[in-house]
């Protein structure tokens, strides 16, 4: 039993690194949502996946999400990028971590422009039967 307990932590160092802020084991989410017109929608969308493509090239990210929600006034994008520590995501976002990384053309794109992004320590995950449709 003493054995398999070893294991088990050694398999979680190497998954998810020792050197963290957040509770052994987790992941930290970031969350960024924006708002488009409709009429811009699907462009946008083309756009931000190209712009979420590369972040999967960055050390220390995990993966991303990218939900949609139409409104009549607006559609609303949110990402959800998964990192290994705050500390990755630093590198990529810069010191504040909260301060959104605006794709270059969001400006131009986005009915207002973010100003904050969220962190969350993800604890528990079951996502093996979430696919998605063609």
């Amino acid at each position: 039993m003493k054995n398999a307990a070893v294991l088990v932590g050694f398999m979680a160092v190497v998954l998810f690194g020792c050197a963290t802020s957040q509770p052994f084991g987790t992941v930290v989410a970031r969350e960024w949502k924006g708002r488009v017109a409709p009429a811009r929608a699907d462009e946008y969308y083309a756009y931000l996946v190209g712009g979420v493509k590369k972040m999967g090239a960055v050390a220390g990210n995990l993966g991303v999400q990218i939900m949609r929600r139409d409104e009549p006034s607006a559609v609303e994008f949110t990402v959800i990028s998964y990192w290994e520590t705050r500390e990755a995501i630093k590198a990529y976002a810069g010191e504040d971590i909260e301060k959104p990384h605006h794709l270059p053309r969001d400006r131009e794109m986005l009915l207002e422009l973010p100003d904050r992004v969220l962190h969350y320590d993800v604890t528990y995950t079951d996502l093996e039967r979430v696919r998605l449709r063609d």
